[in-house]
């Protein structure tokens, strides 16, 4: 029995080593195009969108209507959206990577939801067949449709802010430091480290953010997310407290192996003053007081201090159930938005799957 269960391990080792990453390069010099136009990777692999210049999106749809956005019987939309990632024209390196987890085999559809973008045949294909309803096919109903009314981004400026506090760019950026998201020339990029050397903090845990500013949050240690909630509530999703249907951003959980040299980073643009309140919906970690706010006031029963105390007092449940948490970083990392965000390194995979090999012989 043991051997059984080594045997079946050591499969799943091979099958996270054998993972492979597929860079998609969306607009720049190749003009409104994605490069390559379509690809047929395996399960488990990683497709990471690369934003080059102007204003691009990967949004997912469907084969039957190209430049439409994918939603349930609701008009809820369901599939993989990237969000706006304006890139200015004299960007070379960092480019913005958004990226997408290959779960099955089937075909999956995407568009650009840029404004004319689709119609001129901007489109991306995974898994497409090779008869029928094939790329080209796909392609051709793209050109032969209307744009779908999604909201567009003018081409030089921070992507459009849905009704709420914030916009969530999704931007998933895996290299150094240099690979900062490009604002507007009047916004101001703010950086804050989730969890570094293994602590249960953002760093700066508090900041004061203009309307275009970006915050871009760097993960580098353990298992957390970003997660907004609300004053009232600070370890709950934002989506089971507000009255008035906000769903909030949220990063997913980012695991980052002990050994990392590359950290996820997820961006959110501010839209207004209004302060914006966050935590990490990992197990206890709210609880212990890891928080984090936008424009919250510096003194007073509505300051940061006043909304970390009562995280701490609530220990991390909120006023009703508390959140779902993830496992540790050296496992999966649940659900991310719309698949955007999800960055685990196969080697992680290996050394716990190695370790647990080891006791089973």
């Amino acid at each position: 029995m043991r051997s059984s269960a080594a045997l079946a391990l050591f499969g799943l080792v091979a099958s996270a080593a054998a993972q492979t990453t597929h860079t998609v390069v969306v607009g720049g010099a190749a003009g409104l195009v994605y490069t390559p136009p379509c690809l047929w990777p395996a399960v488990g692999d990683i497709v990471n969108f690369e934003f080059h210049q102007k204003n691009h999106t990967a949004t997912q749809s469907s084969f039957d209507q190209p430049c439409a956005k994918l939603t349930d019987a609701t008009g809820a939309q369901t599939g993989f959206a990237s969000g706006f990632q304006p890139v200015a024209p004299d960007m070379t390196t960092g480019f913005p990577v958004v990226s997408f987890n290959v779960t099955d085999d089937k075909p999956k559809w995407f568009y650009c939801a840029q404004a004319g973008h689709c119609a001129a045949g901007m489109v991306f294909a995974i898994n497409p067949p090779r008869e029928g309803n094939t790329f080209d096919a796909f392609l051709a109903n793209a050109k032969n449709s209307a744009s779908a009314p999604y909201p567009s981004a003018p081409p030089a400026t921070t992507p459009s802010a849905t009704d709420g506090v914030v916009t969530v760019t999704q931007t998933t950026t895996v290299g150094t430091a240099s690979a900062t998201p490009t604002a507007s020339p009047q916004a101001t990029v703010h950086s804050v480290t989730v969890g570094d050397n293994g602590s249960l903090v953002y760093n700066p845990s508090s900041i004061k953010a203009q309307p275009g500013d970006i915050v871009s949050f760097q993960f580098k240690s353990k298992n957390h997310t970003i997660t907004q909630s609300s004053f009232a509530d600070p370890c709950r999703k934002l989506e089971f407290t507000s009255t008035t249907g906000q769903v909030g951003f949220d990063s997913g959980f980012m695991a980052v192996a002990a050994n990392a040299e590359a950290f996820p980073t997820f961006n959110i643009t501010v839209k207004d003053t209004t302060p914006v309140w966050a935590y990490c919906r990992q197990a206890n970690h709210c609880g212990n007081g890891m928080v984090f706010a936008i424009n919250a006031v510096d003194s007073g029963d509505k300051s940061f201090a006043a909304f970390q105390a009562l995280a701490k007092q609530l220990n991390g449940t909120g006023s009703g159930s508390p959140s779902s948490a993830a496992p540790s970083a050296t496992s999966s990392p649940s659900a991310g938005i719309n698949g955007a965000g999800q960055l685990v390194a196969a080697g992680s995979w290996i050394g716990v799957v190695s370790a647990v090999a080891m006791m089973l012989l």
